[in-house]
């Protein structure tokens, strides 16, 4: 999987282009801010948008949904348990188990709620790879005193779901920068909290 970030507004954002090829078919993950920016590369790269998948409703991951729709009309996907809280049109409602294909990689659809009720990561077995939204970055946990957040769910998808994945996962977090499960095992203080290790 080829994979290119950007990183925008104040909060510092990420959203993600996933592809495998030039000329391809692509997703973008979580278009918070300049839609531009993912538009271009997809022209550049003449990719075949296929739909907007979201990690949670929260606006900094979701701004950018309308305006790049506008521009590639596509599918919006996102857990049906962040429905209530999100202002947008929601055209796929994705389950806990859900498979998304990509080409060839099948990316996997897990429910971690914590930060949000419907937080999902998208994880590809394929790639060594998760996509984590504000559930789990290098260096803490997302917060879970906004909105729908949840302390216990949080805890839940630590040690239920994350803490199963092998050292050599990498992380695309919703901020911040990626690194291994390796590295989240030894400066992840939260993590560590939570898990027991």
């Amino acid at each position: 999987m080829k994979i290119k970030r950007y990183i925008g507004g104040m909060l510092e954002s990420n959203g993600y282009v996933i592809y495998q090829r030039e000329g391809g078919p692509c997703y973008v993950i979580d278009p918070g801010y300049t839609a531009k920016n993912f538009a271009g590369f997809i022209e550049e790269h003449d990719l075949d948008l296929r739909g907007i998948l979201l990690t949670h409703h929260h606006y900094d991951h979701t701004g950018a949904v309308e305006k790049l729709r506008a521009i590639y009309p596509c599918s919006v996907s996102m857990h049906r348990a962040d429905m209530d809280m999100y202002k947008g049109e929601v055209d796929n409602l994705l389950e806990d188990g859900d498979i998304i294909m990509l080409e060839d990689e099948a990316i996997q659809v897990i429910h971690t709620p914590g930060h949000t009720a419907g937080g999902v990561c998208f994880f590809s077995e394929k790639s060594k790879l998760a996509f984590t939204g504000d559930t789990i970055f290098n260096v803490d946990l997302g917060r879970t005193d906004l909105d729908d957040g949840s302390e216990a769910d949080m805890i839940r998808s630590c040690r239920e779901i994350i803490d199963g994945w092998s050292n050599e996962i990498y992380i695309y977090p919703g901020h911040g920068d990626g690194c291994n499960m390796k590295k989240v095992r030894s400066i992840n203080q939260e993590f560590l909290d939570i898990v027991g290790e």
